[in-house]
C-alpha cells in the first residue's frame, strides 16, 4: 500500500511538468514504476559535458545547474527540470555540465522507456528537441565570447584552491630588515605576521614604503611596530567571490587565507582576476588616482564589462549589486574630492549623501542620480550657499558625465530642497511622518534609504537615528508606507499568467523593477523602519524583520529568494542588451525566457502578492486627523 502511495505521488509529481504533463493519463499511471531514484550531494557533478547519457534525469527535489564547457553559467532548474534528455533525444554528447548546487534527489527513466515516449508522442519529443536547439544556441554563444575559462570560472573557485604556495611567514618579534630580506627573497609583495601559529598581522611592500621609508623609521625596529595588525581574513572554503567582495569593501590588495586562527596562505586581487577589465578592485583602485572628470568617465566604461564577468560566472545579484555599488561609490568619492581640491575646503562641515539603489549596496546598470547634502546648522546661506551650489553642480555634472543621467524627479543635491542643514532635515522628516500626504510618502521613501558617501559621517549617522526613530514611532506614517507597498501590482493576471503592456516602447513586454523587485525593496523597507533597523539593504532589513517578528521566516525567505531571482534575471537582461549595442533597461519579453524562468517569475510575483496581503494585517489603514 505505502508502494502505491508512493508511485502515485511520483505520479501526480510528473503530471505537473512539462514535457510529462501532455502524457495521457494511462501513461503517465504506468510511468513512475519504470523509474529508479538517484540522489547527488550538493556540488557534485550530474551529469558531465561529453558524455553520453544512458537515461533522462528529472530532478524531483533540490536544483541544479548547467554551465557549458567555458564554465559559464547557462541555467539554473529545480523540481521538474530535465537532464540529458536533449542529448539522448539527438545522440549527440552531452552539452554542458550539470551540476547539484543542493542536495539533488532525482528520478531515472531508461533509455529505452524515454525512446518510446518520444517514438509514440509529438509533443513529448518535440519539448526536447526544442530544449537541444536552445542549449546549443547557448553553449555556441558563450564560446564565441574571447575570454578564458580559468579567468570566467575563478569567482566560483574555493579561496583554498587558489592558494599557490605555503605562507611566508616572518615572527611579531623578528625585525623590519629581516622581514623586507625575506620578501625580497622571495619576491613577493607581503609577508604574513605570526606569534607561534596564529597570525597577527601582516607587512606590506607599500607599509615598508610608507610606514618605514618615509617615516624614518629604524629598519632595525621590530616587525610588530610597523605592521597592519589583525588583518582582514577569509576562510579556505569560502567562494573566491567573498574575498574579492572583501578587497574591494577596504580597497587592499592582499587577503590572508586563515584556518583556525592560522595561516595556510594569501589570496591577491591578482589572484582573483587576471583580466583588467574584469577586475572591480583594479578597476576601484584606477578610479581613485584618477586626475579629472574625463579619466573616470574612460574608466568608467569598463564597469558594464565587469558586470558582463560577474554575470557569465553566476554571481548572486546580491553580490554583483555590491560590486557595482562600490564601483558607483568610488566614481562619486573621485568626484567629491576634484571638486574639492579646485573648490577649497568647505566652509562648514558637510556630509554627501547617496540615496536609492546605490545607499542599499543594489546598483545595477543603467541608474540614474539620488543624492543629497546634508550641512552643518552653523551654515549660513549668505556666506555658505555658492560654495555648496558649485559643489553639487560640479559633482551632478560629473557623475552625467561619466554616464549616470540626472534623475529626472530633480532628488539631487543641485536642487536646493535636497540641499540643506540638519535642522531642516529633521523638520522634513518630523513632517513627512507626521502627515504622511501621498508625496511625503514618496520624498520618504526616496530619503529613507540613505548612506553616507563622503564629508563628516557624525552628520550623517545623526540625521539616520532622527530618521530611525521618527518612523518607528509612526504608526500612521507605517500605515500609509504599507498601503502605498501594497497599491503595486506585480504583473501577474488572475489566472497567474504574466502581464504584459500591450502598446508603447514596451509592447509585449514586463517592468522588472517597477512591478518587482521595486515592491520587494518597498516591503522591505517598511518592516525595516517598523523595527528600528540600522541596515539599508533589502535583504539585511528582512532579516532584521524576521529578529523583531514582524515577518515569518518563511515569507522573509521567499521574499528573498524572490528578490534574488529578479533582481539577476534583471541583471542579465541588462548585459544582453548591453551585448546587442542597446542601452540597459528593465523591459522583458516573457517569451525569451525558459519554461523554468517563466515558472520562477510567476512564483516570484506569486510572493509578492501574498507578502502585500499580509501588510493590511500588520499596519492597519489609519486615517490622518
Amino acid at each position: 500500500m505505502a508502494l502505491d502511495v508512493e508511485l502515485a505521488e511520483i505520479r501526480d509529481f510528473l503530471a505537473a511538468h512539462e514535457p510529462f504533463a501532455s502524457l495521457p493519463a494511462a501513461v503517465l499511471g504506468s510511468l513512475p514504476s519504470r523509474l529508479s531514484v538517484g540522489y547527488h550531494r550538493r556540488g557534485t557533478v550530474v551529469l558531465a559535458e561529453g558524455s553520453t547519457p544512458v537515461e533522462l534525469l528529472v530532478v524531483r527535489s533540490g536544483a541544479v545547474e548547467l554551465r557549458d564547457p567555458e564554465g559559464d553559467l547557462v541555467e539554473r532548474g529545480s523540481a521538474g527540470t530535465c537532464i540529458g534528455g536533449a542529448a539522448l533525444a539527438t545522440g549527440d554528447p552531452q552539452p554542458v555540465t550539470v551540476h547539484a548546487i543542493e542536495d539533488t534527489l532525482l528520478l531515472a527513466c531508461p533509455a529505452a522507456v524515454f525512446h518510446g515516449l518520444c517514438g509514440r508522442y509529438a509533443d513529448f519529443a518535440s519539448f526536447f528537441e526544442h530544449r537541444a536547439d536552445r542549449l546549443r544556441h547557448a553553449v555556441d554563444r558563450q564560446r564565441q565570447q574571447h575570454v578564458t575559462g580559468a579567468d570566467r570560472t575563478v569567482l566560483q573557485s574555493r579561496v583554498g584552491d587558489l592558494v599557490g604556495r605555503a605562507p611566508v611567514e616572518v615572527r611579531a618579534d623578528e625585525t623590519i630588515v629581516d622581514a623586507s630580506r625575506l620578501m625580497s627573497e622571495e619576491r613577493i609583495s607581503s609577508v604574513l605576521v605570526t606569534d607561534g601559529e596564529r597570525l597577527v598581522g601582516i607587512l606590506t611592500d607599500r607599509d615598508l614604503r610608507t610606514r618605514v621609508l618615509a617615516a624614518g623609521v629604524d629598519p632595525a625596529a621590530l616587525v610588530s611596530t610597523v605592521m597592519t595588525p589583525d588583518p582582514a581574513t577569509i576562510s579556505p572554503d569560502a567562494l573566491a567571490v567573498e574575498a574579492l567582495l572583501e578587497l574591494v569593501r577596504r580597497n587592499i590588495h592582499h587577503l590572508p587565507v586563515v584556518e583556525d586562527a592560522r595561516p595556510i596562505g594569501m589570496v591577491t586581487a591578482t589572484d582573483l582576476l587576471r583580466l583588467q577589465q574584469a577586475s572591480p578592485v583594479f578597476l576601484v583602485g584606477d578610479i581613485a588616482k584618477a586626475p579629472d572628470v574625463a579619466a573616470v568617465a574612460e574608466l568608467a566604461t569598463r564597469l558594464q564589462w565587469v558586470v558582463t564577468g560577474l554575470v557569465r560566472q553566476g554571481t548572486s545579484a546580491r553580490d554583483a549589486g555590491l560590486l557595482v555599488t562600490t564601483v558607483g561609490d568610488a566614481i562619486e568619492q573621485r568626484l567629491l574630492a576634484l571638486a574639492e581640491t579646485e573648490l577649497g575646503p568647505p566652509p562648514v562641515p558637510y556630509a554627501w549623501l547617496t540615496l536609492g539603489s546605490r545607499a542599499r549596496f543594489e546598483q545595477a546598470l543603467g541608474p540614474d542620480q539620488d543624492h543629497a547634502l546634508l550641512l552643518h546648522d552653523d551654515y549660513r546661506p549668505d556666506a555658505h550657499a555658492p560654495y555648496f551650489t558649485e559643489l553639487a553642480e560640479r559633482v551632478t555634472s560629473g557623475l552625467e558625465t561619466v554616464g549616470y543621467p540626472r534623475c529626472r524627479g530633480d532628488k539631487m543635491a543641485t536642487n536646493t530642497k535636497w540641499r540643506q542643514p540638519l535642522a531642516t532635515w529633521r523638520d522634513h522628516v518630523t513632517r513627512w511622518v507626521g502627515t504622511p500626504t501621498p508625496q511625503a510618502v514618496l520624498e520618504a521613501s526616496v530619503f529613507f534609504d540613505l548612506r553616507h558617501q563622503h564629508g563628516d559621517p557624525a552628520l550623517s549617522a545623526e540625521l539616520a537615528a532622527i530618521q530611525r526613530q521618527a518612523a518607528r514611532e509612526a504608526p500612521l506614517f507605517l500605515s500609509h508606507l504599507a498601503a502605498h507597498a501594497a497599491s503595486q501590482h506585480p504583473p501577474l493576471g488572475f489566472f497567474r499568467e504574466l502581464v504584459v503592456d500591450r502598446a508603447g516602447d514596451h509592447r509585449d513586454t514586463l517592468d522588472l523593477k517597477r512591478g518587482g523587485t521595486n515592491i520587494i525593496v518597498e516591503i522591505a523597507r517598511l518592516h525595516g523602519l517598523a523595527c528600528g533597523s540600522e541596515e539599508t539593504s533589502t535583504l539585511a532589513r528582512l532579516e532584521d524583520a524576521v529578529a523583531a517578528q514582524r515577518l515569518s521566516p518563511e515569507l522573509a525567505a521567499d521574499l528573498r529568494d524572490a528578490w534574488e531571482f529578479l533582481a539577476h534575471l534583471r541583471l542579465r537582461h541588462q548585459v544582453e542588451r548591453i551585448r546587442a549595442g542597446q542601452g540597459p533597461d528593465n523591459w522583458i519579453d516573457p517569451s525569451t525566457l525558459s519554461h523554468f524562468e517563466k515558472r520562477h517569475l510567476k512564483a516570484a510575483f506569486g510572493v509578492i502578492r501574498s507578502a502585500q496581503g499580509a501588510l493590511a494585517q500588520r499596519y492597519p489603514v489609519r486615517e490622518m486627523t
